[in-house]
């Protein structure tokens, strides 16, 4: 009896915590005015409680997407042109990737080292396999191991045409 009284305290004293541990953000609390100005309208959203739960549950989610450098990110591809562990690996991926900006500048790359001592180089952003496969033709006849791979890619640039 005094153990099940016991474990139902600790419960009920560990019980807020846990709740108070995931957060909870409210639709209304992402859209509001930067701007201190009164004469500016004002935007009151009616919505079934639901709507805030799952707009949360989606951008915890989206935390764990984080590029390379360590930054918000989104699913997508990039293509591969090194991928390496021998012992020279580490001077081979920075020679391709020097290689590769000569030849393409205006695609971004990315030097990545993952355990046990794997160097690669990946290039572009691109949402789709098929928004990056005029770039893949054109990379391939330079590099010719090149493939796509799923990866975490930068955030599209709105201003960018």
């Amino acid at each position: 009896m005094n153990r099940i009284i016991f474990f139902l305290f600790l419960f009920l004293i560990f019980s807020p915590d846990i709740s108070q541990a995931q957060a909870f953000i409210k639709t209304s609390d992402l859209f509001q005015n930067k701007d201190e100005n009164d004469s500016a309208g004002r935007l009151n959203i009616t919505q079934n409680p639901g709507i805030d739960t799952l707009i949360s549950r989606y951008i915890l989610s989206n935390k764990k997407h984080l590029t390379t450098d360590g930054s918000q990110g989104m699913e997508g591809f990039r293509i591969q042109i090194y991928y390496n562990s021998s012992r020279s690996a580490r001077e081979g991926s920075a020679k391709a990737k020097a290689e590769f900006i000569s030849k393409f500048p205006d695609i971004d790359s990315y030097a990545q080292y993952t355990d046990p001592g794997y160097f690669k180089i990946r290039v572009g952003n691109y949402r789709t396999k098929t928004e990056g496969f005029k770039d893949f033709m054109l990379i391939r006849k330079e590099f010719p191991d090149a493939y796509f791979v799923p990866d975490v890619i930068n955030f599209p640039d709105v201003n960018k045409k």
